[in-house]
C-alpha cells in the first residue's frame, strides 16, 4: 500500500531510507528537497551517485578507493612505504588520514576473522598484504584493529603470517587510549595520540 499519493514520491523515500542511519522521516525530507532542485543540480547529484558503482575502483596494491588503477596514497613520493597501517575497512583509512598524524602507506584488509560470520582467512586481503610486505620490504606494520575477540584473533594470525615472512616489528594501536569499536567514531586527538604511541606487539609462541 502507498505511503505518499505518488508512486514515484515513495519509491524515492524507500531509497534515501535504505541508507545506513537515515529514518523515514529523514528520508522524506530528502526526497521533497530532491523536488525543488533545478534539473542540473539534481543531475549532478545522481550522477555522482551511480559513478560509485560506474567508476569508483578499489586500489590494486592497499585496496583503498581509487579513481584509478593506484590509488593517491600509494603514488604519494612523500609517504614513507616502509611504514605500513593495516585496517579493516576503507573509513578508517579515512579516520586516520583526517587526524594529519600519520604518512606512511596503509592496507585495508577488508574485514576481520569471524567464524561465526562466516569470514575467514581466505576472505581477506592478507595474501597480498604478505607480499606486498616481502615486495616493498616494509619495515612495520601497525596493526590499527579494533581490539574485540575477533579483532584480537586477526591481529594475532595476520602477525603470524608476517613473522613467517620475515617481518621483524609488528605493532598495534596505543591499549591505554581508548577508540572503541571502530576508528572512525573516535576524535581525531585520540586517534592520533594512538597511532604515536603505539606499542611492539609480541607473537606468543
Amino acid at each position: 500500500m502507498e505511503k505518499h499519493s505518488s508512486k514515484i514520491l515513495e519509491e524515492a523515500v524507500e531509497a534515501f531510507a535504505s541508507l545506513p542511519g537515515v529514518g523515514r522521516k529523514s528520508a522524506l525530507r530528502l526526497a521533497l528537497h530532491c523536488i525543488y532542485q533545478s534539473d542540473e543540480k539534481l543531475g549532478r547529484f545522481t550522477n555522482a551517485v551511480k559513478r560509485l558503482s560506474t567508476d569508483l575502483r578499489f586500489c590494486k596494491k592497499c585496496h583503498h578507493i581509487s579513481d584509478s588503477e593506484v590509488c593517491s596514497i600509494c603514488l604519494d613520493p612523500g609517504r614513507d612505504k616502509k611504514l605500513l597501517c593495516l585496517v579493516e575497512s576503507v573509513r578508517d583509512v579515512l579516520a586516520i588520514e583526517d587526524t594529519g598524524h600519520f604518512r606512511g602507506s596503509y592496507h585495508v584488509l577488508g574485514g576481520i576473522i569471524s567464524p561465526i560470520d562466516g569470514v575467514g582467512p581466505e576472505d581477506l586481503n592478507i595474501d597480498s598484504l604478505v607480499k606486498r610486505c616481502k615486495e616493498e620490504a616494509v619495515e612495520e606494520v601497525i596493526m590499527a584493529i579494533s581490539p574485540t575477540i575477533d579483532g584480537e584473533t586477526t591481529i594475532y594470525y595476520v602477525s603470524r603470517c608476517l613473522a613467517e615472512a620475515g617481518l621483524k616489528k609488528v605493532s598495534i594501536l596505543a591499549r591505554g587510549v581508548a577508540f572503541g569499536g571502530e576508528l572512525e567514531y573516535t576524535d581525531e586527538m585520540t586517534l592520533g595520540r594512538s597511532i604515536r604511541a603505539r606499542i611492539p606487539y609480541e607473537i606468543a609462541e
